[in-house]
C-alpha cells in the first residue's frame, strides 16, 4: 500500500474511557498510562484519556501524561457541554478539562430532541446555545475541539431537521471534526450510508457560512449492541467520514463499541485506506493481547484478524491445500497483522496436520514413515480417552517428543500425597501437598500448602524443582479448567484438566485426563512445567548458536 497516494483515515482510541464502562473492567493509573504509551506506539493519532471532571484518577491520568508524554500521538479530554441555563466559564468540568494541558478536546451533545427534552429538562434551542457556548469557550482557551453528536442517528431519524441544526452549531462554533455516534447501537449500515452521505453534502453546503477554515471533517463513533459497529463504522467511512473511533479489542459498555483490531485492518488491507504504517500494523496482535492482559480479561482467541483461532486450521482437507497455497484458506498473510498460522491437532487430523505440526516444532516428518502414523494413532487414541490435544497443544509437542525418542526427562515424580483440612467456621479448607521427585539422579521430598489441592501440589511440585531450575520462577498457572467428560456415572466420571501456564512472553496448555481429578490435574501441572522447561532450553541453545 502506499500511504502517500491512499486517502487518509484517522483513528481515534477510546478504549481508556469508552472502553473502562465495560461491565468487569477496571484499570489503574498504572494500567492506562501503559496502554496510552503502547497505543502511540501502535500509531493511533487520537487516544481519549478519559473525564478529567468526573473522577480524580483521571485528572492524575492527565497530569502524569504531561510529565511524561506521548510520542505521536494527541491525548484527549472527554466532556459533556455546559448544563442548561449556566455560564459557560463557570462550569467547573470545563476548567477541568482545561488543566489537562492538551491541544485537543472532546465535547458531547444532545442531537436527539428526546434526550433535550426529556434528559436535559430544556428546550431545543437552549441545547443548540449549550452546544454553541461550549465549543466558542474552549476555542477562546487555544483548543481543537471534537464534537461527538451523541445519539445522532436516532436522533436523525425521529426529527432529522433538528439532528443537522446540532451539528451545523457546532460547525459555526468552531468544531474541527463533528463525529456522528450510534450511541444505542441499534442502527444498521445501510441507514449509516444513507445518513452520512446526507450529512457530508449538508455540511459541505454551508462551507461559506463557517467562520473558521477548512470546513470540518465528519467521524463515526458506533456501539455493537447489533453486532453492527464494524459494518457501521466501514460504511460511515464509504461514504464520507474520515475520523473513526473505536476500541482495543471492541471493549465498552454493554455489547462494546466498534472493534479496533478488527477496523483496522479492513480499512487498510482490504479497502486501501492509510491508517498506520506497514510495521505499525505488524505489531496489532500483540497490542490486542497486550491490553487484554492489562485489564485483566482473556484474550478472544476467535478474534478475527488477532485471535489465536484466525490462522488455525484443523480439518485435514484444510491443512494439506494451506500447506500448498495458504490463499486456498486465509483471506490474508497473518504476518500482516503480527499474528501466524497454526495447525490444530485433533481427532479429525489426517497426517497432512501432524507433518505440518511437526514443521513448526522444527522437525521434518515422513508422511511414510510408520512413526508418522503412530504420532496419529496415538493422538486419536488418547482423544477417544477424553484428551483433547485441540486444546492443549503443548501436550502434543511433548506426545511426539515421546514417540521420536526426543523428549528430554528434566524430572520424575515418584509420588504425591494431598491432605485438605476443612478450617473452622469458614466454607474453605487448607491443602497440604507431599510430593517426591527424581532429579538428576537425586530424590528430592518436598511439601507445600495451598489454599486448594491443585495449588499445593504446584507449590510442592515448583519447591522441589527451583533449586535445579530456578528459571521456574518465572512460569505462572495463568488458568486452570476442568471439565466432567461422562458425568452420567457420578462420582466416578471421568475428569479432564486444562492448564495454561506463561513465562511472560508466550503462553502454552497441558492437558490431565483420569476418574482422579488429582490426578488429571497432576498430569497437567506436571507437563506445564516440563512444557516450559523445554522452551527455556530451545531459546537457550538457539541463542548460543
Amino acid at each position: 500500500m502506499n500511504k502517500t497516494t491512499s486517502p487518509q483515515i484517522w483513528l481515534y482510541d477510546t478504549t481508556l474511557r469508552d472502553g473502562t464502562q465495560r461491565e468487569g473492567l477496571s484499570v489503574s493509573i498504572e494500567d492506562k498510562l501503559r496502554i496510552a504509551h503502547r497505543l502511540d506506539q501502535l500509531g493511533i493519532p487520537f487516544i481519549e484519556g478519559g473525564w478529567p471532571g468526573a473522577n480524580p484518577k483521571d485528572v492524575q491520568f492527565f497530569w502524569q501524561l504531561q510529565e511524561n508524554p506521548l510520542k505521536q500521538a494527541e491525548i484527549v479530554p472527554f466532556c459533556s457541554t455546559r448544563r442548561p441555563h449556566t455560564q459557560v466559564s463557570d462550569e467547573p468540568m470545563l476548567q477541568a478539562i482545561l488543566a489537562a494541558g492538551t491541544r485537543w478536546v472532546t465535547i458531547f451533545g444532545k442531537s436527539w430532541d428526546l434526550h433535550v427534552i426529556e434528559g436535559l429538562k430544556t428546550s431545543l434551542d437552549e441545547n443548540l446555545a449549550m452546544i454553541h457556548d461550549t465549543i466558542e469557550y474552549l476555542r477562546s482557551q487555544g483548543r481543537r475541539v471534537i464534537y461527538d453528536a451523541e445519539h445522532w442517528f436516532d436522533g436523525y431519524k425521529q426529527n432529522p431537521d433538528y439532528a443537522l441544526q446540532t451539528i451545523k452549531t457546532a460547525a459555526t462554533a468552531g468544531a474541527e471534526w463533528l463525529v456522528l455516534c450510534d450511541t444505542n447501537g441499534g442502527t444498521l449500515p445501510h441507514e449509516v450510508s444513507q445518513i452520512v452521505s446526507v450529512v457530508v453534502r449538508e455540511i459541505g453546503n454551508t462551507e461559506k457560512t463557517l467562520t473558521q477554515s477548512p470546513i470540518p471533517q465528519i467521524g463515526i463513533h458506533t456501539h455493537n449492541d447489533s453486532e453492527m459497529a464494524v459494518a457501521n463504522a466501514i460504511a460511515a467511512v464509504m461514504a464520507g467520514a474520515k475520523m473513526v473511533q473505536g476500541t482495543i479489542n471492541g471493549y465498552g459498555e454493554r455489547c462494546g463499541n466498534a472493534n479496533l483490531c478488527s477496523l483496522i485492518p479492513n480499512l487498510q488491507l482490504k479497502l486501501g485506506y492509510s491508517c498506520i504504517s506497514e510495521h505499525q500494523l505488524h505489531q496489532l496482535t500483540e497490542t490486542s493481547r497486550f491490553v487484554s492482559e492489562v485489564v485483566n480479561l482473556a484474550p478472544d482467541d476467535h478474534a478475527p484478524y488477532v485471535g489465536r483461532s484466525a490462522f488455525a486450521h484443523k480439518g485435514g482437507i484444510h491443512v494439506s491445500a494451506v500447506e500448498r497455497n495458504p490463499l486456498t484458506y486465509e483471506h490474508i498473510t497473518p504476518e500482516q497483522v503480527g499474528n501466524r498460522r497454526r495447525i490444530v491437532i485433533s481427532e479429525q487430523s489426517g497426517l497432512s496436520n501432524v507433518l505440518a505440526k511437526a514443521r513448526t516444532l522444527g522437525i521434518e516428518l515422513d508422511k511414510n514413515d510408520p512413526q508418522t502414523k503412530h504420532i496419529l494413532q496415538r493422538m486419536k487414541d488418547l482423544e477417544s480417552e477424553g484428551y483433547q490435544f485441540e486444546a492443549a497443544e503443548a501436550s502434543f509437542a511433548l506426545l511426539m517428543y515421546t514417540a521420536l525418542g526426543l523428549r528430554q526427562e528434566f524430572f520424575e515424580v515418584q509420588g504425591f500425597h494431598v491432605n485438605c483440612d476443612l478450617v473452622e467456621g469458614k466454607k474453605s479448607t487448607n491443602s497440604l501437598a507431599t510430593i517426591k521427585v527424581a532429579v538428576n539422579g537425586k530424590n528430592i521430598l518436598e511439601a507445600a500448602e495451598g489454599n486448594g489441592p491443585v495449588a499445593a501440589l504446584d507449590a510442592a511440585l515448583r519447591k522441589a524443582l527451583i533449586n535445579f531450575y530456578p528459571q521456574i520462577a518465572e512460569f505462572e498457572l495463568t488458568d486452570y479448567k476442568v471439565r466432567i467428560l461422562n458425568g452420567n456415572r457420578g462420582t466416578s466420571a471421568k475428569t479432564r484438566a486444562l492448564v495454561e501456564s506463561g513465562n511472560g512472553q508466550k503462553r502454552w496448555t497441558t492437558i490431565g485426563v483420569s476418574a482422579n481429578l488429582l490426578e488429571a490435574s497432576y498430569q497437567a501441572v506436571v507437563e506445564g512445567l516440563e512444557y516450559g522447561l523445554l522452551l527455556h532450553f530451545q531459546a537457550e541453545k538457539s541463542l548460543k548458536i
